[in-house]
């Protein structure tokens, strides 16, 4: 049976949430649970009848695509969890470099908000700011986990790592009337270490990871115990 040969694709609503960059970015969704997001519906689809009923459901499958990755494809791919040089099939990955870069993310669903368009309140999403989501579908436990799945490559969840603040970024933190959800926050993404999986620890090199309205300086060092991330700065800064 003959099929189009192309498909098209509106997106139903944008991402607005605490991820400026790509960089930072969890890997996989419910990594970092202190990270909250607004999807929030366009146009046409911006109707609470086509929200209705939602807020029985606890996590929403989004459907998206990811805008800030070349438009094109490559059949091997390098995985952050093989170490960034070993390669594998773009198939058989979930990198952004896809031949439709079409990304799929399970978040939790917190709240519905209908008093400025619609909008859908996410936790422990994975989606940089301004994101198109293309779909929403529901998630059903009973359907949707299987019990007995293997995880090829990547078989438990990524080793965390220590996260320490140095003085005087938890005084700034502290002054803030949002200091404790930007802890959680910064806490949660360092844990995962972000930088590139081939670089090597040198605690003289300071990373930059953008947070909110935060440049978040940090950098890795070695301890008896193993690698321990260190924040050694904050700086603010403004979209373009």
């Amino acid at each position: 049976m003959p099929c189009a040969s192309h498909y098209a694709l509106a997106p139903i609503g944008l991402i607005e949430g605490c991820y400026p960059d790509k960089f930072g970015v969890p890997r996989q969704p419910g990594l970092a649970r202190a990270a909250t997001a607004r999807l929030r519906l366009l146009g046409e689809f911006a109707q609470p009848d086509a929200v209705r009923g939602i807020d029985a459901f606890s996590h929403l499958w989004l459907t998206f695509v990811f805008h800030l990755s070349p438009p094109r494809w490559t059949p091997l791919v390098r995985p952050p969890r093989l170490g960034g040089n070993r390669k594998t099939g773009v198939f058989a990955s979930r990198a952004t470099h896809r031949p439709n870069r079409l990304g799929l993310s399970l978040v939790e669903l917190v709240g519905v908000e209908l008093d400025d368009g619609v909008c859908l309140v996410l936790r422990g999403h994975d989606l940089v700011d301004g994101t198109p989501v293309v779909d929403i579908k529901p998630y059903l436990p009973w359907a949707d986990g299987a019990e007995h799945a293997r995880a090829g490559f990547a078989p438990a969840p990524p080793e965390l790592l220590p996260v320490r603040f140095s003085a005087e970024v938890e005084a700034q933190l502290a002054s803030r009337a949002d200091g404790a959800s930007l802890r959680a926050l910064i806490e949660d993404v360092l844990a995962q270490d972000p930088r590139p999986a081939y670089h090597p620890i040198d605690p003289a090199r300071r990373y930059g990871v953008r947070l909110a309205d935060l440049d978040v300086g940090f950098r890795l060092c070695a301890t008896e115990n193993g690698p321990q991330v260190e924040v050694i700065d904050l700086r603010a800064w403004k979209r373009p």
